[in-house]
């Protein structure tokens, strides 16, 4: 038998299992998969003891945002890391974009999008949302200008992004909550300034929507595994009581035992 044929009967590792996992979490995020699908699908990888098995799982689905790649390596190449530096594109990407208006109205910029070095955004009488949580970064520090008037504009960074805001509020106001926090090594800085007047222009730091779910499943297989572990205790409390009633039995009838 060659190498080729034994590899989808290998057994998978738990690695194996969260990388196949790992790809379901971005297609939910993307919409590639309803919930259910996604339920379905990571049952079935948590399941899978081969690699066999977890190929077909993924397989319909892209990886990291190719469009057709094996689900599942079946060899053991090293993975690569991950990191701020593959976020930051450097002076070769313009910036998907660069402003954003809304009169009267919204907009948003999220989702898998390159911020660039100075982001533009106004608001009258409506509202923004600026979602640097699945950004990518034209530089290691970027200028997100608003301007809000009877309106306002929302701001979300992911964990590790280091904010400073400098924004003017005339019968308005920046949000400064999230100023002094420390930002990780390699990680961008996130400069809000423009104008508030008679509005706001708030920061949040939000997970991603990936890292949530990744942590809300993480969460449930803990539940699951509590349960499991409740359940095999109580099996074993069941069986220990059997096992002492049967030799109460035999004590007490020694002769019906013998004849039995």
């Amino acid at each position: 038998m060659t190498d080729d044929a034994a590899a989808p009967d290998l057994r998978a590792s738990d690695a194996d299992r969260e990388r196949v996992a790992d790809v379901l979490r971005d297609a939910l995020a993307e919409g590639r998969l309803d919930m259910e699908e996604f339920g379905e699908r990571l049952d079935a990888t948590y399941r899978a003891r081969t690699y066999g098995e977890l190929a077909p799982i993924t397989r319909d689905l892209p990886d990291h945002g190719a469009p057709a790649v094996p689900a599942v390596s079946l060899t053991k190449d090293a993975q690569p890391g991950g990191g701020w530096g593959e976020r930051i594109v450097g002076a070769s990407d313009s910036g998907s974009s660069s402003w954003a208006v809304a009169v009267m109205s919204g907009f948003q910029r999220k989702g898998r999008w390159t911020a660039p070095r100075r982001f533009n955004c106004f608001a009258f009488w409506g509202g923004g949302e600026v979602d640097l949580r699945e950004a990518y970064f034209e530089d290691r520090e970027i200028v997100i200008n608003a301007v809000a008037i009877m309106g306002g504009v929302d701001v979300i960074v992911p964990p590790g992004v280091e904010v400073v805001v400098r924004g003017v509020g005339i019968m308005g106001g920046f949000d400064h909550r999230e100023e002094g926090v420390p930002g990780e090594p390699g990680a961008p800085r996130v400069i809000v300034t423009g104008l508030a007047f008679w509005g706001g222009v708030g920061v949040q730091r939000k997970l991603p929507r990936a890292e949530k779910q990744r942590l809300r499943e993480e969460r449930r297989q803990e539940r699951l595994e509590r349960r499991q572990e409740r359940r095999r205790e109580l099996e074993s409390s069941v069986q220990d009581h059997m096992d002492r009633y049967d030799d109460l039995i035999k004590k007490r009838h020694p002769h019906r035992h013998e004849d039995h």
